[in-house]
């Protein structure tokens, strides 16, 4: 009930709709009521009396009944699915800008598929419920209560006597609804599993080609959907054996109706258009209950999604805004790490661990280490992707976290180590950041990232539209459109993890060139493991295990010992034995 109450909130804004239908649900409804009091005056009076005259006037009366129904059932029906419509378009919308500011951490648990199992698949079940179940149900009831007001009217004994069968029935559908909602909620579940591995396996469909993985993925998804049919079989089995038990409890009240009233009947208690009556109303009296166990059915299903979606709305981002938030207009690009401890997990090993260091406005650093030292948690660190458990990180000296997110970040730019452009053209892709942003502008950017001669080459220019997630350009292609969208930025800070490390030698030149350009007078920050990007920094900040073991000036680390001067040893090494390879090639 509280998921369904809070479900109903979203109705407010829309209470004239909600009028409109409840209106037309309360005419329509006595308009149904009509039918059995003309059809007990069409047999006693008309028909038992002789007053065939009247005949006509009774029929057109049921047509006239016919008609008024059906305009208002027009008017209930569009008021409802209007106001169903708007109230999914607003959870939807709501959905989806809840999953703009939730923090990286819920998305390093959460998986694709089941984000988008939610806001597509559980939400239109709700539109169903919303559109459909929700009217009906109110409709079922509203006919109940007004029908047996009406069966006490025509014969209280009668009616009393077929009374004790609604209990029963009730329980029944009670008992339905215990065991199928557990069920239902299953189900969602389930297909929500089905769509993620679809999402994982159409992502990832050139890694699965690549290790021949097809009979794995396909057995993989097999057992999945067979979970999700057996779940489906099951509340089928649940819905084949309840259906009919309602089915024979309302039956059993309409032989008793049947067997008394007819002996009434007989012996003059009431007349036999009371009685036709009577079983007209006793099947409409039944039918509602009939109905709520179908509705039920509806209501499980829907709730069972709801429960979902605002679970996701629930969801609370570890990034937050502070209420008393500084401004940022401007940005010197004086970086600080104070004493910072992080770690992912709560529970989980730290990344960094008691890292300080104080970058002046305009320096270059680079950031060294093994897999895993914390390079690119540095990196997630400044734009407050996360938050710090210990210590501070200051811009400017401002602690991020008592600044504005936007203000913050509009003065960083980023280029990640996995690459991602959008569906859209090449300039869209560049201009992402500035969608405002000139193609003059457009073009500088992608001239100095050295990506400009490339676009022009293709048909389209930089109208050309890129496949999914770059599909259709190389890995240092994306990496320079990459590179472009955040120069367009004009960012005092700039963050490049691994920016050169998907190109070959001659276009990791050319950017390199580009970089030692673009890099001066802005605050940069460098994740590369080539010498020859390293050697671009002002300082070098070698990290292992989380904790700097070395800072200084990339010759003063190379002349001392340490895990500097082996990591570029190693480096030299592998170029040394790359070289005689790719000359053999050549030849």
């Amino acid at each position: 009930m509280n998921v369904l109450w809070r479900l109903l909130r979203y109705s407010r804004p829309y209470r004239r709709s909600l009028a409109v239908g409840l209106g037309g649900l309360v005419v329509g409804t006595s308009m149904d009521l009509s039918v059995p009091y003309i059809t007990r005056h069409v047999i006693d009076f008309v028909l038992r009396e002789g007053h065939y005259a009247w005949l006509p006037w009774l029929a057109s009366a049921v047509v006239a009944v016919a008609a008024v129904k059906g305009a208002f059932w027009f008017f209930q029906r569009y008021a409802m699915a209007f106001m169903s419509q708007r109230i999914i378009f607003d959870v939807r919308g709501e959905l989806y800008a809840h999953l703009q500011a939730l923090s990286f951490r819920f998305y390093d648990r959460a998986q694709t598929g089941q984000i988008m199992s939610r806001v597509a698949q559980d939400v239109e079940l709700l539109r169903r419920f919303l559109g459909f179940g929700l009217l009906m149900m109110a409709n079922q009831l509203l006919l109940f209560a007004a029908v047996l007001v009406y069966l006490f009217s025509l014969d209280a004994l009668l009616t009393a006597l077929v009374l004790p069968v609604l209990p029963v029935l009730v329980l029944v559908i009670v008992q339905f609804n215990r065991r199928v909602r557990p069920k239902y909620q299953e189900i969602q579940q389930r297909q929500a599993e089905i769509t993620a591995i679809l999402q994982e396996n159409v992502t990832g469909v050139r890694v699965v080609r690549a290790f021949t993985a097809e009979p794995y993925e396909v057995e993989k998804f097999g057992r999945a959907n067979w979970r999700y049919l057996e779940q489906n079989l099951d509340a089928m089995r649940q819905r084949a054996f309840w259906f009919p038990l309602m089915s024979l409890t309302a039956d059993l009240g309409t032989v008793l109706a049947l067997g008394v009233g007819g002996w009434r009947v007989v012996t003059g208690v009431i007349t036999l258009g009371t009685l036709v009556a009577f079983l007209q109303l006793l099947g409409m009296l039944f039918f509602p209950l009939r109905q709520l166990g179908w509705l039920v059915n509806m209501g499980s299903r829907a709730i069972a999604a709801a429960t979902r979606v605002f679970d996701l709305l629930d969801e609370r981002p570890d990034v937050v805004e502070r209420p008393n938030a500084r401004r940022l207009p401007s940005v010197r690009g004086e970086v600080a790490f104070e004493r910072v401890r992080f770690r992912y997990e709560p529970e989980g090993p730290w990344v960094l661990d008691d890292v300080s260091f104080h970058v002046e406005p305009g320096e270059t650093i680079a950031l060294l280490g093994t897999t895993g030292s914390g390079k690119s948690t540095i990196m997630h660190l400044i734009p407050r992707f996360y938050d710090v458990e210990e210590g501070r990180v200051l811009v400017d000296g401002h602690d991020v976290r008592d600044l504005k997110l936007a203000d913050l970040r509009r003065h960083i730019g980023i280029v990640p180590q996995e690459t991602f452009l959008f569906s859209a053209s090449i300039a869209e892709n560049i201009a992402y950041g500035r969608p405002d942003a000139s193609r003059a502008e457009i073009v500088a950017a992608a001239k100095a990232a050295q990506i400009h001669d490339f676009i022009m080459s293709l048909p389209q220019g930089y109208d050309t539209v890129v496949g999914e997630r770059g599909v259709g350009l190389s890995g240092g292609q994306k990496q320079r459109v990459a590179i472009a969208r955040a120069l367009l930025l004009d960012p005092r800070i700039l963050i490049l993890d691994e920016a050169t490390s998907s190109v070959d030698t001659k276009t990791e030149e050319l950017i390199r060139e580009a970089l030692r350009r673009l890099m001066s007078g802005r605050t940069s920050f460098v994740v590369a493991h080539r010498a020859s990007t390293i050697r671009l920094a002002d300082r070098v900040i070698v990290l292992d295990r989380g904790r700097i073991v070395q800072m200084g000036t990339p010759a003063e680390l190379e002349a001392q010992p340490g895990l500097f001067r082996e990591i570029i040893r190693l480096q030299e090494e592998e170029t040394a034995r790359a070289a005689p390879a790719g000359r053999d090639a050549a030849g």
